[in-house]
Order: structure tokens, then sequence, then C-alpha cells
């Protein structure tokens, strides 16, 4: 009797405490007992470190996602988010756990999607947090009433889409004006007789529109060109020969009406395509000319180190309120839409820059002042210089 109290008490001891104890044996029918309730509970301790194991690697997983997480329960309480849903909603796990997602997320659109239960779409919405931000957010049902909510940064996609129906628009009232004038006159033309000089100006100013439609399908294939190409040549470009290309081409689109200085080290190259290069710079140029009044200077530079090079036109112009020049790249954008039309410009000319520069890896810096002048320079990193 001794012997098995003994035994059933130290049985009693650690059932309130049990551990892994290979010490825990016995004699007899007890040695079999305790060495059954042994590997019993050092195969259930496995079993849990290796569920452990198993749901820290799925919670890991769930931290790398580049989409934010939010796991949900009744009455949309948070059971879990990860790191990107905490940067994207401002949820803090530590302290909003258990709380409804409706409470820490007060946006109008998406309190009512999550509680109207058409989860078939997901719902788009802008961050009262951070205005430049764009989510998607997609509710997925599971395990019966809890919910999966995926929040999918899509600002870049909405950039491109806004930047695709901008591009449309432009494109149409860009060509609409010059189509218009050519169907007045030829309407004209065809209904009302008019004298030998009159139908002279009416040609001419149909030629002239429709020289600017060709200019404007001409840079817009040129910008294609550019964006589908593969990447740049990396052959030296003759920086002497192309300067004086450009030179060139300013005093003749100039015509006597400015000073072209040009200014260059003349001791290094460029590595890269030298079309691209020839339509890039060329548009700095000319846009340099037409912008810059009679009697004005137009200034090409060029200037070359082991840490880098760039090129950059100077004018004597009108210039650029400091507001506009965050956008000039942008296609079809004008300061003044009027004055463009005048110059000849078709407003593509440095979006054709900007990608031209970037194939290059190279950046547009601008600086104006309105009534003085401006500096456009493309800079070039050191990769892409040659000769030095």
């Amino acid at each position: 009797m001794i012997f098995h109290f003994r035994n059933f008490a130290r049985l009693d001891r650690w059932s309130y405490r049990p551990v892994v104890d290979a010490s825990l044996e016995g004699e007899g029918a007890w040695d079999g007992i305790f060495g059954r309730l042994y590997r019993h509970e050092k195969d259930l301790r496995e079993q849990i470190a290796q569920r452990d194991q198993e749901i820290g690697m799925l919670l890991a997983a769930g931290q790398a996602l580049t989409d934010g997480v939010v796991l949900l329960a009744q009455n949309t309480q948070i059971l879990f988010c990860n790191t990107m849903a905490e940067s994207q909603l401002g949820l803090v796990i530590r302290t909003d756990r258990g709380q409804p997602v409706v409470n820490m997320v007060r946006q109008p659109e998406f309190v009512a999607y999550l509680e109207g239960s058409d989860y078939s779409r997901p719902l788009t919405m802008r961050s009262e947090r951070r205005d430049d931000r764009v989510f998607s957010v997609h509710v997925i049902p599971y395990a019966g009433d809890r919910r999966l909510m995926q929040v999918k940064d899509v600002t870049q996609t909405d950039r491109l889409d806004q930047m695709r129906r901008d591009f449309v628009a432009n494109v149409s009232h860009e060509l609409r004006t010059p189509l218009t004038v050519l169907a007045g006159f030829l309407e004209t033309l065809q209904e009302i007789e008019v004298d030998h000089d009159e139908q002279q100006r009416y040609l001419q100013m149909m030629a002239d529109q429709s020289r600017r439609m060709q200019s404007i399908v001409q840079d817009l294939l040129t910008l294609s060109s550019i964006e589908s190409a593969p990447p740049p040549d990396n052959e030296p470009v003759d920086m002497v020969s192309l300067l004086d290309k450009l030179r060139r081409d300013a005093e003749g689109l100039s015509a006597g009406r400015h000073t072209i200085v040009v200014e260059s080290d003349g001791h290094a190259d460029l590595r890269g395509s030298e079309p691209e290069l020839v339509s890039a710079f060329g548009n700095l140029v000319a846009n340099a000319v037409r912008y810059t009044p009679t009697g004005g200077t137009v200034t090409l530079s060029w200037r070359a180190t082991p840490q880098g090079a760039e090129f950059a036109v100077q004018d004597t112009g009108i210039g650029i309120d400091a507001k506009h020049i965050p956008r000039l790249t942008e296609r079809f954008y004008r300061v003044d839409r009027g004055r463009s039309r005048d110059v000849g410009g078709t407003g593509l000319g440095l979006a054709i820059v900007k990608h031209s520069l970037n194939r290059h890896q190279a950046q547009l810096d601008i600086k104006s002042t309105p009534g003085v002048g401006s500096r456009f320079a493309a800079k070039f990193p050191a990769n892409r210089v040659a000769g030095l």
C-alpha cells in the first residue's frame, strides 16, 4: 500500500505541472504507466512546438507580403494585421487588436463597403492619412463569419490611368483645333466664291494647320518609339560634332534674331544613342530659341568631369513661374497654350527629352526666373562619359 501510495502521490504532483521528465519512472505496473505518460507528453510537446513553428512561419509570410492583410472576426473586430496594413491604414496591432476596424478607419465609403456585405468587387479609396496614396480594398469571407481584408496600393496604376485619360483628352484637343480650321476653310472654299488673294490666304492657313498636325503626329511617334525601344547604345557620341550641329540648327531657327553662344571644354564625349541625344538636346535648343525675344542670347554649354557630365541650354527669354516647373515634362502641358501654338510647339518636346534622358540614366534640371530666363540642364552619370 505504501509503495502504491508513493507512486500515486508522484503521479498526482506531476499532473499539476506536467513536464517531460525522464526521471518519472517506477517499478512494476507503475513503470509502464509513467513510461506511457512520458512518451505522450514528449510527443504532445513536439507537436505543439511544430505547430508553433508553422504558425510563426505563416505569420512571417504574412508580414513579408507587399499587400496589407487584416483578419477580422465578428463585428469587424481586428484579429491580426501585418506591418503593411498598419502603415496603410494607420493601425497598431498591439493596441487595436479586438477593436472594430471601422473605429480605426472612419472613411464613409470604407464603412459602407464593409457593412454592405457585397464583396464581389473591391473598393478603391484614397487614403485620408496620405492624399497621394490610393488603395484597393478586397474583403474575402472565410471560416464562417470571419473575413480576410486585402489592401493593395494601386497609386501607380491610378496615376497611369489618369495619365492615359489625360493623354487621350489632350491628343483629341490638340488635333481638334487644326482639323476644325481645315474643315471650316474647306467648307468655305466649296460654298463661297472668293478672289485669288483670299483663296491663297486660306490655303496658306490650311497648310500651316496641316504641318501642325504632322508635327504632333511625328512627336507622338517619336515618343512611342523611345518608350518601346530596347536600351540605348553605349557607343561614344562625338560632342564636338553634336554641339556644332546644334549651333547650326539654333542659328537656322533663330534666323539672326538671337545671339547663339557655345561653351565647351571639348575634352570628353557621351556614351549612348546619338539619335536620341540629338532629339533631346535639339528640343531644348529649339525651345530656348522659340521663347527668347529678339535680341536675346541662347547659350549651349557642355562640361564633363570624372564625376559626370552636363549639357545645358540657357536663355534670356520670358522665364517660367516656379509653380509650372514640376509639370513641364508632362505630355501636352503648356504654361501658355496660346503662345505655344504661336511659336509652333506641340507640347511633347520636353516629354521626349525626359524619356530620352531617363534611358541614359540622366536627369533634367530646370531653373527659371520669370522675365530673366531659363536654364535646362541634362546631367549624366560618370558611366556615360567617354574620353576622360
